[in-house]
């Protein structure tokens, strides 16, 4: 099955400046995620950043790069730019693989494109995972969701999700188990055509006060499919703790380095 992956990479980053150029196990942090989507299989691979020295780096190792316009409210938006740019058909399939997982597994990627395919009534797919641990719970950098019996997302987000009447009713009380409990893995595909009805919408209530753009999708009944992971995937890099994890994760295992 064909599908494009578009990497978008900012070099702004509040608490790592110059993120995709960071280097794990000695090659920038954005060869890393270039190779992820070259092991999936993808047809086209784009790098989508408005910044030179980004650019210069890609081509420098042999990828191919958009350059878009530094006003992008957000990577969908400059997805979006990347479409219009090349011209790819209404019904082609995008991944939106983000410029800080150089771990990210590439099953993932073939498993959240072929999951588009599969579902023509939805206009967004995307992957979840059990959660693991209890403290997972009540963290709001772990976005938890809800599906229908069908998989169709009903609702995203960093609160608890759903809400145990009884357990929670007088505390924030960790249970003893998170059974049946889902966080989101925040790798998105779509069909093109899709991404300019997107970027037209102004951003939704819900998704303003949950920082959550796949909400706008929901707030204007669109539908979104979500499935299981089928492998989890490696930690993405937020801080300076996760690179340096992830330089001794790479060291350790030569099979991640890229080629």
């Amino acid at each position: 099955m064909n599908f494009k992956v578009v990497i978008p990479a900012r070099f702004a980053s509040t608490r790592l400046p110059g993120k995709p150029l960071l280097e794990i196990a000695g090659k920038p942090m954005i060869q890393h995620v270039h190779q992820r989507a070259v092991e999936s299989g993808a047809d086209q691979i784009i790098v989508a950043t408005d910044d030179q020295r980004i650019a210069d780096c890609v081509t420098g190792f042999g990828g191919e790069v958009c350059l878009t316009d530094s006003g992008h409210r957000s990577g969908t938006d400059r997805i979006a730019q990347v479409v219009r740019q090349f011209g790819w058909a209404a019904d082609e399939i995008v991944v939106n693989l983000q410029g800080d997982e150089p771990d990210m597994a590439p099953d993932l990627l073939q498993q959240v494109a072929t999951d588009m395919a599969n579902h023509p009534d939805a206009v967004m797919t995307t992957l979840s995972a059990d959660l693991t641990e209890t403290s997972q719970l009540f963290d709001p950098n772990v976005v938890k969701l809800v599906t229908d019996a069908r998989g169709y997302a009903l609702y995203f987000s960093r609160a608890a999700i759903p809400w145990n009447r009884d357990q929670f009713a007088d505390q924030r009380q960790l249970p003893e188990s998170v059974e049946g409990y889902r966080r989101h893995i925040g790798l998105y595909a779509y069909r093109a055509g899709f991404l300019e009805q997107y970027i037209r919408w102004q951003p939704a209530p819900l998704e303003v006060l949950e920082s959550l753009e796949q909400l706008r999708v929901l707030w204007h009944g669109e539908r979104i499919h979500v499935s299981a992971a089928t492998v989890l995937p490696g930690p993405g890099v937020d801080t300076q703790q996760d690179l340096d994890q992830l330089n001794e994760l790479f060291k350790r295992d030569g099979a991640r380095e890229t080629s």
